[in-house]
Formats: structure tokens, sequence, C-alpha cells
């Protein structure tokens, strides 16, 4: 599986992006998928996570009920809806899938993309 991310760009404090995560093969479908973000001088961090129907989701505190994570399987693609961005969403956001459920972890996900720079100004 090969993961596609698109959406970043640069927008001011308040602003909203919604960024994509396409896939190629035939088992996406199979796969969690995961957002995570690395900031300058930073380790990479979790962002949110969703299943593999698409309903169960979990995000970490820092971005709970400013970000959704959501997933069209037909289209073999993920989306994370950011709104109220602020300075400290700055980084490079990367999707992922893992086989495993309920992971955090990045050493839990096999296939990543290439990643999508937000830049967001005060």
């Amino acid at each position: 599986v090969q993961l596609q991310a698109s959406g970043g760009g640069l927008v001011q404090a308040g602003g909203s992006l919604n960024l994509s995560c396409t896939a190629s093969g035939r088992y996406f479908h199979t796969y969690r998928m995961g957002w995570f973000r690395q900031a300058p001088g930073k380790e990479r961090e979790f962002v949110a996570r969703i299943g593999r129907g698409g309903i169960s989701t979990d995000y970490t505190d820092s971005v709970k009920g400013r970000f959704t994570i959501s997933r069209d399987n037909a289209k073999k693609a993920g989306y994370l809806q950011m709104n109220s961005l602020r300075p400290d969403d700055t980084a490079v956001y990367y999707c992922a899938l893992t086989p495993l459920p309920e992971s955090r972890s990045s050493n839990d996900y096999r296939y990543w993309g290439q990643g999508t720079l937000v830049t967001v100004s005060s």
C-alpha cells in the first residue's frame, strides 16, 4: 500500500484545513488509519486514528473538539478536518496505516505517507 497525503498549507490562526490521504492497493479497508504530526525539533506525535469501518475514533487531547478524522473506503481515502487551528498545530502531518486496533504508537503503523506541511501563523 502506498499513501499520498495532501492539503497542507499556510493558514492564519483560527482558520481551517482539510487534509487528505489517498491510498493505492487493494486492502486499504482492512487497515486502521492514523494521523501523526512532527513539529520542528520535536518527535513525531499521534494526532488521531480511525477504525476500519470509520466508526471508532480517537484523538489526542490537544485536538479534541477541533479536528475530525474520517475515511471513505470506497475511495480508498482518509481525511483530517482541522478547525480552529493554532500556531502550535504547525507541523508536518503524516497519514499512516496499521493492522493493529487502538494503537497510538507510530511503531505499530506499517505504511506511511510522505507528509504534508501545515503552517499556522499567529
